[in-house]
């Protein structure tokens, strides 16, 4: 893998409710570990964790628009790597019970993974599945 190197890459969303999407990601797993919130109830900054995975969310301040689905993609989106097919299949469920809309249900692909597609209620695209990037470097 070569040599380490300090840099991690984190991502973060802004959400027009991000309360109800801190709800979305419990209810798909995540633990709300920090929470700052701002006037009005405003989520000026949260974090959420699930293993390894940390993921910042804030209330939008401006009115962004969600790049709407294409296909099967939005043209980007958060991948969440798990390390059982099972997993894949629970989480996708999860995501549909909390009110996400599925993309791909869970299939298995032509490259030896296992994978699924949802939008969550604000139309974020997630994908689950173990494949693992950087896994051949």
């Amino acid at each position: 893998m070569g040599t380490p190197t300090p840099e991690q890459l984190y991502a973060y969303l802004s959400y027009d409710d991000a309360t109800s999407a801190l709800d979305w990601l419990q209810a798909v797993g995540f633990q709300v570990v920090t929470r700052q919130e701002g006037a009005g109830g405003t989520v000026t900054h949260a974090e959420v964790r699930l293993g390894n995975v940390v993921l910042m969310i804030a209330s939008a301040d401006a009115a962004y628009t969600v790049p709407t689905l294409r296909g099967q993609s939005t043209g980007s989106g958060i991948y969440l790597w798990m390390p059982a097919s099972a997993d894949v299949d629970s989480w996708h469920e999860r995501a549909l019970c909390a009110g996400g809309s599925s993309v791909i249900s869970p299939e298995d692909t032509d490259w030896g993974s296992r994978r699924a597609r949802v939008l969550d209620p604000e139309g974020h695209e997630w994908s689950a599945g173990t494949y693992r990037p950087g896994s051949t470097w």
